[in-house]
């Protein structure tokens, strides 16, 4: 009777299930539970198991370039970066409310280690989140328009609850990275929350995109209800 229930439980995927009763058959604490306790137990196993997949779904799918957290994250005047800064940004707020992240530094930094952390922590917390490098995705971004692949892409970055572009203005952008970025900045706009790493200054912003209209565009749904984190200090490579 034990293996044709554990079968059964296995074809309905209950495997959090199936873990917890075999637990209870192993040392057969179950002798010692209410009916209550029991069936509180082993609901609760196949919940654990169901949020630890999603959970790891959702970093799989992100592609972040570190594994970062956010406890890891060194917050202090050298850097600044404030300690209580972060942690109101750590409490995924801003994706509630649709807001957007800036965080501009030189190289090393830890730019890039931040906003990966920020986004482990967003998974962490149930929300879709995507990484890209921006450079990388403008360009795979013109592939897709020749194999009619581009309009999944863009609604699948749509979809996400947060987006993380990393390394702006590592180049001029031309005339389509422009219109692209504009497309996906505009579907985020108001529904969605940014991140945004670069190692320029927003000031110098203009430049990279390298065209005023679409640049006060872009700027306006970026800027306006973005939190801006300018770190400083020396590279932090350096300590490796």
């Amino acid at each position: 009777m034990q293996n044709q229930t554990i079968t059964k439980l296995n074809q309905m995927k209950l495997y959090g299930i199936v873990r917890a009763y075999e637990v209870l058959l192993t040392n057969r604490s179950s002798q010692s539970m209410t009916n209550d306790e029991l069936v509180n137990y082993l609901v609760q196993s196949e919940w654990d198991d169901r949020q630890n997949k999603k959970l790891q779904n959702l970093i799989k799918t992100a592609k972040f370039r570190y594994q970062a957290c956010t406890e890891e994250v060194n917050c202090n005047t050298e850097r600044n970066l404030d300690r209580n800064t972060f942690l109101r940004l750590a409490s995924c707020d801003f994706i509630e409310k649709k807001e957007n992240i800036i965080i501009t530094g030189a190289t090393g930094v830890g730019k890039s280690h931040i906003a990966s952390a920020l986004g482990n922590q967003a998974c962490f917390m149930g929300y879709k989140t995507v990484y890209y490098n921006l450079s990388k995705l403008l360009s795979s971004l013109k592939m897709r328009r020749s194999d009619n692949t581009y309009i999944k892409e863009i609604e699948k970055i749509a979809r996400q609850d947060l987006l993380i572009l990393d390394d702006f203005g590592l180049a001029k952008l031309d005339t389509q990275n422009r219109l692209d970025l504009l497309e996906i900045i505009e579907d985020r706009y108001g529904k969605s929350a940014t991140i945004v790493t670069s190692q320029l200054p927003i000031s110098k912003w203009h430049d990279v995109i390298d065209d005023s209209t679409i640049a006060d565009a872009v700027l306006d749904r970026l800027v306006h209800n973005a939190y801006r984190l300018e770190l400083k200090g020396a590279s932090l490579r350096k300590k490796i």
